[in-house]
C-alpha cells in the first residue's frame, strides 16, 4: 500500500464508512442522567402510578394508592422509592402519614430530554 493509499484508508475510516458523520450532542452524563429516567420509566407499575398520581391533584397516601393496585404495600412502597429517588415523584409527612404527588418540574424536563437525545 502506497502512502497516498493509506492516507485515503485514514481519511476514510475518520469519515465512516458511509461518508462524513456527525458527532454525538448528547455529552456521556447527560446519556446516563437520562437513561436513569428512562430505566425508571420502563416500568409498567410505575408508569401506572404516574398516571394515578397525576390524575389526582391532591398528594396520595400510600394506602390510597394501594387500593388502586393488585400489589402488596410493600411492593408499592418501593416502586413509590424509585420514583421520589428518580425525581418524579415528590413527597410531604403530615403526621404519620407520607403523601405522594407528580413532581412537575422533573416530568416537564421529559419532552426537553427527548430532543436532546433526538435532536430535535
Amino acid at each position: 500500500m502506497t502512502l497516498k493509499q493509506a492516507e485515503l484508508e485514514q481519511k476514510k475510516q475518520e469519515a465512516g464508512c458511509c461518508g462524513t458523520i456527525a458527532a454525538p450532542t448528547l455529552s456521556e452524563e447527560q446519556a446516563r442522567h437520562y437513561s436513569e429516567w428512562f430505566k425508571v420509566l420502563a416500568d409498567p407499575t410505575r408508569l401506572r402510578i404516574l398516571n394515578l398520581l397525576s390524575q389526582n391533584e391532591e398528594p396520595l397516601c400510600v394506602c390510597d394508592i394501594v387500593h388502586r393496585f393488585d400489589l402488596g404495600q410493600p411492593t408499592i412502597s418501593h416502586h413509590l422509592r424509585i420514583l421520589r429517588d428518580s425525581c418524579f415523584v415528590k413527597t410531604e409527612r403530615r403526621a404519620n402519614f407520607i403523601y405522594y404527588s407528580i413532581n412537575r418540574e422533573c416530568v416537564t424536563g421529559l419532552p426537553e430530554a427527548i430532543r436532546l437525545i433526538m435532536g430535535g
